[in-house]
């Protein structure tokens, strides 16, 4: 729930998890289009831009340097409609293979400060000057995941469909890539099979789901 106070509105700690990941995703935006114009926004600008207090912006983010670099990342990351704009089938699986290249691209080409964003996150929590209410990290990779199994939902079970959706969060992002290198040490070819056989597998496995 929002509270209007004057030109700004406070996101109370009561809200529901999903207000709370909406504030922030709003903070992301209001960001990115000021970065957009040239300019390198205040935190305050920011918040007045997204119509929250200053006070909610820094629950959020500890400081503008970290909403600069997320709302740069943010804008990195691909439309679903631009991703799937011209994919024909309704296989969920070929439509799934299509997110994970879109990612990838994206996450090759910002590897350093996703990484960076990725420590920074994991230290706050770690320090404990994190709210625990509050999303730690913006959820970028569910909405395109959620629109690439879109036409097939017909073919899950609801539950199937919501474990599926989780499961591929898991093998499709960020993370998955600092398993691949930092942990496999597989290149890109092999790290590419894992994940289209992990997609295929998932998938499948959703669909045997009674």
């Amino acid at each position: 729930m929002r509270m209007q106070t004057g030109q700004t509105s406070i996101d109370t700690t009561t809200g529901r998890p999903n207000q709370r990941r909406r504030t922030r995703k709003d903070l992301l935006q209001a960001a990115s289009r000021l970065l957009k114009q040239g300019r390198k926004p205040t935190l305050e600008e920011i918040a007045e831009e997204a119509a929250v207090s200053r006070a909610t912006a820094y629950r959020y983010f500890p400081n503008v340097d970290a909403l600069h670099r997320e709302a740069s990342l943010d804008m990195a990351v691909p439309e679903a409609g631009d991703v799937l704009h011209d994919v024909k089938t309704l296989d969920p699986v070929s439509r799934l293979e299509r997110v994970d290249s879109a990612l990838h691209d994206m996450i090759a080409a910002n590897e350093a400060p996703l990484r960076m964003m990725l420590a920074h996150s994991i230290e706050r929590v770690v320090r404990g000057d994190h709210d625990g209410d509050l999303p730690a990290r913006q959820n970028r990779r569910t909405p395109l995941i959620e629109a690439a199994l879109e036409p097939a939902r017909s073919q899950f079970k609801p539950t199937a469909l919501k474990n599926l959706t989780h499961a591929l969060a898991l093998v499709i992002g960020t993370e998955a890539m600092v398993v691949f290198k930092d942990v496999l040490q597989l290149d890109d070819a092999e790290a590419l099979k894992v994940r289209r056989w992990a997609i295929r597998a998932l998938v499948e496995a959703a669909r045997k789901t009674t």
